[in-house]
C-alpha cells in the first residue's frame, strides 16, 4: 500500500471526507485511488448534497495535487466566461510548471452553446497549449443521469465522452446510512471546535431516530443540522423542524418484517409520549426529576423514556 493509500480518517477529515463503511463505498474508494495517479477524466455524478465536490477533492488529495484544483462552477458561468477560464491565454495561480486540476462543478447546467465550446476546448492538447500551465485531469460533477440527458437531447454526446473517462456514482445518504454515525460525528467535532463549544452528546434514541430519516438534502443536511445543535447546545430544539417536516412521513415508514399498522401505531404512540414529556420538562424548566413527577411515573421511568424517545438533556440540568 502507497503513502497515500494509507491516509486515515483523521488525514481525511480536514477535507470534509469520511471513507464510508459500506460496500459501495469501499468499492468507490479503492476506484478513486486507483484512478487518482493518472490524468483519465473523472465524472461524478449523485444527487445534491451528497458531496461530489469534496469527493473531487479527495482524488486531488490522493494524487498529491489538492492544492491545484480550480473550480469552475458551470452553474454560474455564462459563454463568454466560460471561454475566458478555459483559454490558454488566461491566466493560472499554478507555479510555473505545475499541472493544474480543473473541477468544473454542475457541468449538467451548461447551456447547449457552451457545452459545445467547453466540447470543442477539451479536444485533444487544446488545453495544453499557451501560455497556462498543463492541465493534469478534468474532473466534472453533475447532480443528474447525463446518459438519460443524451437521450433526451439536452447534453452533447461528444461532451459526455471527453469528461467521463471514469464515471463514479456517489450513493445518496439513505443508502449509506451506516455512515451516519460517523458523518454526525465530525460534522459535531468540526463545528464544536470551530465556536469553541463544547461537543455535543447525543443520546442512543436520538441516535437510532435520526438512522430513520431518509436525509432528502443528504449529507448536506446533516452537517446543517449538527451545525444547528452545536450553536443552539439544544439537540431537541435543533431538531424541532426535522420532526415536523419528518414525523409522519419519513420516521413511520415501514420497515421489513414489522407490518405497516403496527409500526404506525408504535409510532404515534411514542411520537404522543414526546411532545408530553417535552411540555412537562418545559413546565418544570427542564428539571427531570419534576418533570417525572408531573408526568406521575418514577424518575427512573422516566429517564428510560428520555432515551426512548431521543430527547437530549443538556448535563447539569435537572
Amino acid at each position: 500500500m502507497t503513502q497515500t493509500q494509507a491516509l486515515n480518517l483523521r488525514d481525511l477529515s480536514g477535507i470534509g471526507f469520511i471513507p464510508g463503511q459500506g460496500a459501495r463505498m469501499v468499492l468507490l474508494n479503492k476506484l478513486a485511488t486507483d484512478v487518482a495517479p493518472t490524468n483519465i477524466p473523472v465524472l461524478i455524478s449523485g444527487e445534491s448534497g451528497v458531496g461530489k465536490e469534496v469527493y473531487a477533492r479527495h482524488i486531488c488529495r490522493l494524487s498529491g495535487q489538492s492544492s491545484h484544483l480550480r473550480k469552475i462552477n458551470c452553474s454560474l458561468t455564462d459563454l463568454a466566461a466560460l471561454s475566458r477560464e478555459l483559454s490558454p491565454s488566461f491566466p493560472s495561480d499554478s507555479p510555473p510548471g505545475m499541472a493544474e486540476s480543473l473541477l468544473l462543478d454542475a457541468v449538467d447546467e451548461l447551456n447547449s452553446d457552451s457545452q459545445r465550446v467547453l466540447a470543442s476546448l477539451l479536444s485533444e492538447n487544446d488545453l495544453n497549449s499557451g501560455s497556462r500551465p498543463p492541465i493534469g485531469r478534468i474532473i466534472s460533477t453533475a447532480s443528474c443521469d447525463l446518459e438519460s440527458q443524451i437521450k433526451g437531447g439536452r447534453f452533447r454526446k461528444e461532451l459526455y465522452f471527453r469528461i467521463s473517462g471514469v464515471c463514479l456514482r456517489l450513493p445518496p445518504l439513505r443508502e449509506r446510512k451506516e455512515d451516519i454515525s460517523d458523518l454526525l460525528a465530525h460534522f459535531l467535532e468540526k463545528y464544536a471546535t470551530q465556536l469553541n463549544k463544547p461537543i455535543p452528546e447525543l443520546s442512543q434514541g436520538l441516535q437510532e431516530t435520526l438512522l430513520r430519516y431518509d436525509w432528502p438534502g443528504n449529507i448536506r443536511e446533516l452537517e446543517n443540522l449538527a451545525r444547528k445543535i452545536v450553536v443552539l447546545e439544544d439537540a431537541n430544539l435543533a431538531l424541532k423542524d426535522l420532526w415536523a417536516n419528518a414525523r409522519d412521513e419519513v420516521l413511520c415508514r415501514p420497515s421489513g418484517g414489522i407490518s405497516a399498522l403496527k409500526l404506525a401505531a408504535r409510532d404515534a404512540s411514542r411520537n404522543k409520549e414526546r411532545e408530553l414529556i417535552l411540555a412537562a420538562l418545559e413546565r418544570t424548566k427542564w428539571n427531570r426529576k419534576r418533570a417525572a413527577r408531573d408526568l406521575q411515573i418514577s424518575y427512573k421511568a422516566f429517564l428510560y423514556k428520555l432515551k426512548q424517545t431521543g430527547i437530549f438533556v443538556k448535563k447539569g440540568v435537572g
